[in-house]
């Protein structure tokens, strides 16, 4: 059997929300990649011509209405659908290059350990490289042989794993909704036992929408940032990764907004509080000291 004649290890799972013109763009460039990979979209709740648009013009995908916006999480019902070991992210303003599914998946059946690989990010048609990417080329922690530099997180939009790796942590949690989800789902990955890598010889491209509203997405990370903070760290590492979210805020008032917005989930916070194994604390205490001089 030839390797076109194979069956496809990677699916991918693309969300979007009122992004009519972006979502086509973005399905055309992946129905367009070589090795007819499952595509499956999962439309947040859209209240534009989204969902009549890639019912018409795009018959061959998947299409998962949410019926809501359920933000990050939309994506959970995405990879249920999913039939392959390995599933591949993307939003509706990024897409995958040719070769880049094929090659993730040569790299994850090589290496059992490994569970996410975050692919290397190219923007805009100029194709520069995203700032995300040298703080990830310069992880302080070694470096897995024929994959690249081990990782503590993973950008959303730009990675692939393993389905069952994803699955197992339980997925994005709702009431994140956006900004910042994914370090609660890495640091679940790596607890079980997964790593996570950069891989800059696999390449995504993210072409920006300008349909982004920033404000919720920078209150979004503020809280996000504290819940998880006291979700999975020892007291006295939540305390300063706190601070450090904190201080990253502009001005008082949004620090006060943002202590009010994660105290009002505090019970919740609680009840799923889970504190990191050392050997995990470990590594998050380089990554912090590399990442800020300290």
């Amino acid at each position: 059997m030839s390797p076109s004649q194979l069956p496809p290890r990677v699916s991918i799972v693309m969300l979007t929300h009122n992004r009519c013109s972006e979502a086509a763009q973005t399905l055309r460039r992946l129905r367009s990649l070589p090795g007819s990979h499952p595509i499956v979209v999962v439309d947040n709740g859209s209240a534009d011509e989204t969902v009549p648009m890639i019912r018409r013009d795009f018959p061959g995908v998947v299409l998962l209405p949410a019926g809501s916006n359920l933000g990050a999480a939309g994506r959970n019902l995405g990879v249920k659908r999913v039939e392959t070991p390995y599933v591949a992210f993307c939003d509706d303003d990024t897409w995958w290059a040719p070769g880049a599914l094929e090659a993730a998946a040569s790299i994850l059946d090589s290496h059992a350990d490994v569970a996410v690989l975050n692919a290397c990010i190219l923007v805009g048609p100029e194709e520069r490289a995203d700032p995300a990417c040298v703080a990830m080329a310069g992880s302080p922690l070694p470096a897995i042989a024929g994959v690249g530099p081990e990782l503590m997180g993973f950008m959303a939009g730009a990675c692939v794993m393993r389905t069952s790796a994803f699955l197992r942590a339980g997925g994005y949690w709702e009431p994140f909704f956006i900004g910042g989800e994914e370090t609660l789902l890495a640091w679940d990955i790596v607890s079980q036992g997964g790593r996570i890598a950069y891989t800059p010889t696999l390449r995504v491209h993210h072409w920006p929408s300008l349909a982004r509203d920033r404000e919720l997405r920078r209150r979004m990370l503020a809280r996000n940032a504290l819940w998880t903070a006291w979700l999975r760290l020892p007291t006295g590492m939540a305390l300063a990764w706190s601070f450090r979210a904190l201080r990253a805020l502009r001005g008082w008032r949004a620090r006060v907004r943002a202590c009010r917005d994660a105290w009002a989930g505090w019970r919740l916070i609680r009840e799923r509080r889970r504190p990191l194994e050392p050997e995990i604390c470990g590594k998050l205490r380089l990554v912090w000291s590399a990442r800020h001089g300290r």
